[in-house]
């Protein structure tokens, strides 16, 4: 369920992306600015909105997990690393 709820979300906002009702509107908002581009910017928020859902609900838990590094047996630093 939630991989389908995620998916909705995905396509959702693909779909607002079409942005085929703003073409030929030329009103503008807040007396400056063209719909389209008001239209755009909120669109912008929305996709950083949806990518930080993603991010905490969908990231792979595997890639939080370092590998330790294994330090050289005969103590010497690597080059370039003091």
């Amino acid at each position: 369920m939630k991989k389908f709820l995620i998916f909705v979300m995905i396509a959702g906002v693909y779909v607002l992306h079409q942005d085929y009702w703003n073409w030929k509107n030329a009103d503008v908002v807040f007396g400056f600015l063209p719909v389209g581009l008001a239209y755009h910017a909120g669109y912008s928020i929305l996709a950083a909105i949806m990518m930080a859902v993603l991010v905490k609900v969908a990231w792979p838990e595997h890639l939080e997990h370092s590998v330790p590094h294994e330090s050289r047996k005969d103590g010497n630093k690597e080059e370039g690393h003091q």
